[in-house]
């Protein structure tokens, strides 16, 4: 039960208290507990927490028993509900507590047992004191103590009123400032806008002036366009009569073109009829100098030759810097070199399929390009090579389409190095072309006089075919 509750029938009649004077004369009254103060209560429950762990094991109650093993700072905070209502219904019980909270009162105690309290003590602690003492005049102490806790709680009400009335008038006259300096500011810009304004007044006129000039340098202007107009009519007339006789003209010039191309075509003609007798008799000319030097058809072209050598002997004759090499990168150019009689293709093989064709397997790639090369030498007439690396030749290739010959480096070589063997085997003048966008096979091959071409090249006439 709370302390504010009650006593019942068994718990309302007071026993005395040690030091505490009785009228053993007077009947035991019955009469309900007072209303305690929320400061009084508190005050209560944290001195009875106190001295609980003091009794002895047989005098705690067993409800409390648990709570007096709290830790100090948690007895009289989880257990108050437990202490107030043990403090209500055992007043054995508060009478144990009584004593020791008086003995560790002292003075204070003792003035209150006496039903007395000092002027200067504190009122919650007097009336606590007397709760649990319970002297003649008790109820009234609380009375006392409950009134003082009252005018203090008004006076802090009416402190507080006073700190908000002055904090109030504190942001008022702050507020006050403040609308004073955005007066200031508003008035200042108040002038500069009428400032401003003065300005664009000023600008308006000299616009509309302005206005004015250029209107009338509009309509003069208009008058200058008709004369202008009529001028160019007229020069539009003599144009054209210009025109007409320009035209007649040019009739004539025509005229004298058709005579001047009859001319032309019947000496082209003639140009042509010597130099067919010219070609003619080259041709018959290279005929006996082929049976005058007794040249039978060969079987095997020099790159065939190189394909069988595995390294180039040593003390070979290298082909020195032709004119024929040419530095370009130009994806047209192939076909211009393709286009040469006796054309000799060379190309990198994986070189121009790992860039074009690398998400395939090699495989695939090889067969991809083969194909191709196929359809180029189809097309061209030309001989085709492509070199490919390799410890020694892939088993299961499918045979190469007419006119490609498809070479492996052997161990040992590279396809760089096989590729420039194939180039200083050819003769000086025949027009080779390598594909590779190695920059040390373009370099090497050119030295040699081959025309050397990236492998975008390639593969874009690839995409055509």
């Amino acid at each position: 039960m709370p302390l504010s509750e009650p006593y019942d029938d068994h718990s309302s009649v007071e026993e005395p208290v040690v030091g505490v004077p009785v009228d053993e004369d007077a009947p035991p009254a019955i009469e309900p507990e007072p209303v305690l103060p929320e400061p009084v209560r508190q005050r209560i429950v944290t001195l009875t927490a106190a001295v609980l762990p003091g009794l002895p094991a047989d005098e705690v109650p067993v409800p409390l028993r648990r709570v007096a093993k709290f830790a100090p700072n948690r007895r009289a905070r989880l257990g108050a509900p437990a202490i107030a209502a043990q403090l209500t219904a055992d007043p054995l019980f508060r009478q144990r507590i009584t004593a020791r909270v008086l003995a560790d009162a002292g003075d204070l105690g003792a003035a209150v047992v006496d039903g007395t309290a000092p002027a200067a003590a504190d009122p919650v602690e007097v009336a606590a004191l007397a709760y649990l003492a319970r002297p003649r005049g008790w109820r009234e102490l609380i009375d006392a103590s409950g009134e003082a806790v009252r005018a203090e709680a008004d006076s802090a009400v009416v402190a507080e009123l006073v700190r908000e009335a002055e904090q109030r008038a504190a942001r008022a006259e702050h507020d006050r400032a403040v609308a004073r300096v955005e007066a200031e500011k508003l008035r200042d810009e108040l002038a500069r806008v009428r400032e401003e304004l003065g300005q664009l007044r000023e600008e308006a006129r000299q616009l509309t002036r302005t206005l004015r000039e250029t209107q009338a340098r509009e309509r003069k202007a208009t008058e200058m366009l008709a004369t202008e107009r009529g001028r160019a009519a007229r020069a539009a007339a003599d144009a054209d009569a210009e025109l007409r006789r320009a035209r007649a003209r040019l009739a004539e010039a025509e005229a004298a073109a058709g005579v001047a191309r009859a001319s032309a075509k019947e000496a082209r003609s003639v140009d042509d009829a010597r130099l067919w007798l010219l070609l003619e008799t080259i041709g018959q000319a290279a005929v006996g100098l082929r049976r005058e030097l007794a040249l039978d058809p060969v079987d095997k072209l020099p790159a065939d030759f190189v394909a069988d050598a595995f390294a180039e002997q040593p003390g070979a004759a290298q082909a020195g810097p032709s004119t024929r090499a040419r530095d370009t990168d130009d994806p047209a150019r192939l076909d211009q070199l393709l286009a040469l009689p006796r054309a000799h293709l060379v190309v990198d093989g994986y070189n121009v399929t790992k860039r074009g064709f690398g998400e395939m397997s090699l495989e695939q790639q090889r067969k991809r390009l083969i194909t191709g090369l196929g359809g180029i030498a189809a097309q061209t007439g030309d001989e085709v090579t492509v070199v490919f690396d390799g410890a020694e030749r892939i088993h299961g290739l499918p045979p190469a389409p007419r006119g490609v010959r498809v070479l492996f480096s052997r161990k040992g070589e590279t396809a760089d190095e096989l590729i420039r063997r194939l180039v200083r085997a050819e003769p000086a003048g025949r027009p080779v072309v390598v594909v590779s966008s190695d920059r040390e096979v373009a370099d090497g091959v050119r030295r040699h006089g081959a025309y050397p071409l990236g492998a975008d090249s390639l593969l874009r006439r690839l995409a055509r075919s």
